[in-house]
Formats: C-alpha cells, structure tokens, sequence
C-alpha cells in the first residue's frame, strides 16, 4: 500500500486540516471499511444527489437518519421480537449498523423514504448568494475620477 505525507499540506495552506484529515483516514490501511449494508450514491441533477441503502428487514422504525457537524450517519437497531425465531436458513442480515457520509459544506438532507426495502436519502448542495460568484462593474478611468470627485 502506498503512503503519502501531508505534511506539505499542512504547510502551505491554512484552513484546510478538515480535508487533509479526511484524506488520512480515506487512505490508510490500518481501518477497514464496512461493507454492510450496501449503497448507491448517485447525482440526480447539478446540485443534487441521492444516497440508497438496501435495509431490507427493518421498518421505518428500526432506522434512524440524522446530520451531526457535516456527517450524514444512517443507523438501524432491530427491535427485540418477542418470540424466538427458528430459521432453517437465515440469509437475510438484519444485524445493527452505523453507516457514515461525510457531507461537504452547504450540502443539506431534503428529505428520506423507505420503500420496498430501500432507503433513500435525498441532498441538493445550496449555496448562499454571498458565497456565488458576482460580476463586477468595470467603470471607465473618467467615470472613475467623476464619481470619487462627487
């Protein structure tokens, strides 16, 4: 496995710890990732995305979805069924599990469904008028001497 150094990262920009963390963790070797429940993440328009998890076995109820400090964190607990289930063959993992996104800035949750044994999470990127690129008027040198004289 390759390793990278950051360090020059660290160096030559401020501000931006938040990402080279995330890429530390993102390459190295030593965390495994959970492949458990499987997702889709697809981008329904330029500013909108759609995350789908396959959460077969577990009701509305079961499932929790929330944003805490940029990070989309789906979670699912089983309830404990009453009566004990004997199963012949048991191919259907209804096990607890923690899935985590990181979000990038100004991307929000709109809204989520479960339907057909699918989750699906809806986000659309929205940046503030302040933040979009603005064009500036370019005034002429006389224009520019009339009116700081005025």
């Amino acid at each position: 496995m390759r390793s990278f150094d950051l360090a020059p990262l660290y160096r030559a920009s401020v501000g931006f710890d938040q990402i080279a963390d995330m890429m530390d963790r993102v390459l190295s070797s030593d965390v495994s990732q959970p492949t458990y429940p499987p997702y889709n993440i697809e981008k329904t328009s330029d500013d909108a995305y759609r995350i789908s998890v396959a959460v077969a076995g577990f009701s509305d109820a079961d499932l929790t979805v929330e944003v805490k400090e940029n990070a989309l964190i789906v979670a699912a607990r089983k309830a404990d069924e009453g009566q004990e289930r004997v199963y012949l063959h048991r191919g259907i993992a209804t096990r607890a599990f923690e899935r985590r996104f990181q979000l990038a800035d100004h991307v929000h949750v709109t809204g989520a469904t479960h339907e057909d044994g699918m989750l699906h999470i809806d986000l659309k990127r929205e940046v503030p008028e302040a933040l979009k690129p603005r064009r500036i008027e370019i005034a002429t040198g006389t224009k520019a001497i009339e009116s700081q004289v005025n």
